[in-house]
């Protein structure tokens, strides 16, 4: 079917209205960081603000602290997910149905649901204003929608090639490794990109889970900056942009695993 020259017009357009929409907001506030500060005259770009906004706000340990939880929650969610996908989309046994909608149901209870209690729980065994308390309620919400993407992904896989490598007398595990997954990457990135992101950006856990702020995240550390150390827009978006670069940094990594692997999502579904 040929696509006429104004319905093209009219595609580009749209993607364009789209485009400049989503763009908005982050040149408003790449803008509005590089700023004068107030009192400041003196026309910019101002690249100091970054610097200052870093030394009043103290982002260094923040953000260590995000990287390691961070960084706690993606492989562990990760790896569960894959070993929980690979069985749910590979294997047939009792009950497989029941449990897999069992995972399902942490992608439909909310955090704010649950927090509260949770916090009880591990404040009982003392695990309060740790590094788990913080990441194991984000590992569980993270499973939940790992193991639904990954089931879905190793499913659409040839059979033949699980019952390939099992003809070659491979095992479970190294069919897995060996088979599955290399041919499952943009999934897995993708999967690990979204989990990067949800736990970088997540607020409500770390505030509830570390009451004494041992474990305060970059998140939080910028809603203390905000209303602690400055009402200034400028050294606010400065702020902004440096809790935002590593979400960037790791998206522009793994981009092209992660289109691929929504396009196959997309494709499968």
């Amino acid at each position: 079917m040929r696509v006429g020259t104004g319905e093209k017009v009219l595609n580009y357009v749209i993607l364009v209205l789209f485009a400049a929409y989503a763009l908005f907001p982050i040149l408003t506030i790449a803008l509005t960081a590089l700023g004068p500060q107030n009192g400041v005259t003196e026309p910019g770009p101002h690249w100091t603000n970054i610097a200052d906004a870093w030394r009043i706000g103290d982002f260094g340990a923040a953000l260590t602290r995000s990287l390691l939880v961070a960084a706690l929650v993606v492989t562990v969610a990760l790896t569960l997910s894959i070993l929980a996908g690979y069985a749910f989309g590979t294997m047939r046994f009792p009950g497989s149905t029941v449990l897999f909608y069992l995972f399902l149901l942490g992608l439909m209870v909310p955090a704010e649901a649950i927090v509260i209690p949770l916090f009880f729980d591990l404040r009982t065994l003392g695990l309060t204003d740790t590094i788990w308390a913080v990441a194991f309620p984000q590992i569980a919400q993270s499973v939940a929608f790992g193991t639904f993407w990954m089931r879905a992904q190793f499913r659409a896989l040839p059979p033949n090639l699980v019952e390939a490598a099992a003809i070659d007398g491979a095992g479970g595990m190294r069919t897995l490794w060996r088979v599955v997954v290399p041919p499952s990457l943009p999934s897995i990135a993708t999967v690990a990109v979204l989990m990067f992101m949800w736990t970088w950006n997540e607020f409500l856990i770390p505030l509830i889970m570390s009451p004494g702020a041992q474990w305060r995240t970059a998140p939080l550390g910028l809603a203390i900056f905000k209303g602690q150390y400055t009402a200034d827009n400028a050294l606010i978006a400065a702020a902004g942009v440096i809790i935002a670069a590593p979400i960037i940094v790791v998206f522009l990594l793994l981009q092209r695993y992660f289109i691929t692997g929504m396009l196959e999502g997309a494709a499968q579904e």
